[in-house]
């Protein structure tokens, strides 16, 4: 009966948001707990974690960073925790890759490729800066790719497998599809899979309805029945794809770190808001949305009583 109902993750803050732009993004450790226990009570299943300075919000990722969150959520919630390894960008693998290391969480997420990532559409948006290393971050991302090479995601492999964490792939184009049949292939990754298919980010595929379908193709090809889709979209096609994925069976994510949205014009003011709306969706299209521990049934997951939080 799990295996029928669909997951909803929640990414309640990442690393590619800026607090200009919102007053609803978390940013202190306190926030960061609350808004994922407010996405876990409203029905996320998953919440997707990052860690941010709690003095100018820009993307802090020592494994200490992570402690005061991760405990709080542990202690007044079941939801399962998944703990980024993209972190930002900017940053090297090994450092991005410490602190799931260190808590050894249920899930991590992993990049399955690198790729340009263009976030400098944003400055158009924004003509007040709180702080100076918000407009510089996105200026930079002119010349950014994030780097993702077989040799790094064989480190976070390699790191990783050892604690017992099972991964959300993050695919952003139909290539990442194919460097994770690789490592499936190789068998340095068990079934089922976790594919978080991603889509609107400038240098990944776009989020039309057939750029959907082809992944979903891709994916089904590939794969068979040895993973479980789901799917994210950047900014205002968030709910417009998430709607298509329930429509055929998949997994959703939704959360401020991939829109701050929640209507044309209108910011969520939190990111259970968002867990709500996508709920409202998957209901209203007959769906039941799973439990934490239907999640872990689901995903083969390891179960919360064996992370180091």
């Amino acid at each position: 009966m799990a295996r029928k109902k669909t997951i909803i993750s929640c990414a309640v803050t990442g690393s590619i948001h800026t607090p200009s732009m919102s007053p609803h993004l978390p940013v202190t450790a306190q926030e960061i707990a609350d808004a994922a226990l407010g996405a876990a009570e409203a029905g996320a299943a998953i919440v997707h974690l990052h860690a941010r300075n709690p003095e100018d919000g820009r993307p802090a990722h020592e494994p200490e960073d992570f402690e005061p969150f991760l405990k709080a959520i542990k202690q007044q919630s079941d939801v399962v925790v998944n703990i980024t390894t993209g972190a930002s960008p900017y940053m090297p693998v090994e450092y991005r890759v410490k602190p799931a290391e260190t808590w050894a969480p249920e899930v991590a997420s992993l990049n399955m490729g690198s790729m340009n990532f263009g976030l400098f559409p944003m400055l158009a948006r924004n003509t007040e800066w709180k702080h100076a290393w918000e407009p510089e971050m996105l200026e930079a991302s002119h010349d950014l790719v994030f780097r993702n090479s077989f040799k790094d995601i064989r480190y976070a492999l390699d790191t990783l497998n050892k604690t017992g964490t099972r991964y959300e792939f993050e695919c952003y184009d139909t290539s990442h599809l194919y460097n994770l049949h690789y490592f499936f292939r190789e068998g340095l990754v068990e079934a089922p899979l976790f594919i978080q298919t991603c889509f609107g980010l400038l240098g990944g595929i776009g989020s039309h309805p057939e750029d959907v379908q082809h992944l979903k193709r891709t994916a089904d090809r590939l794969f068979g029945d040895k993973y479980e889709w789901s799917v994210l979209a950047a900014g205002s096609n968030q709910m417009k794809v998430a709607a298509m994925a329930a429509s055929m069976g998949g997994h959703v994510r939704v959360g401020l770190e991939d829109s701050l949205w929640i209507g044309k014009g209108q910011l969520a003011e939190s990111n259970a808001a968002q867990v709500l709306k996508v709920r409202q969706i998957i209901e209203g299209l007959g769906g039941e949305i799973a439990t934490p521990d239907e999640a872990r049934e689901i995903l083969q997951l390891k179960g919360g009583d064996r992370v180091a939080f």
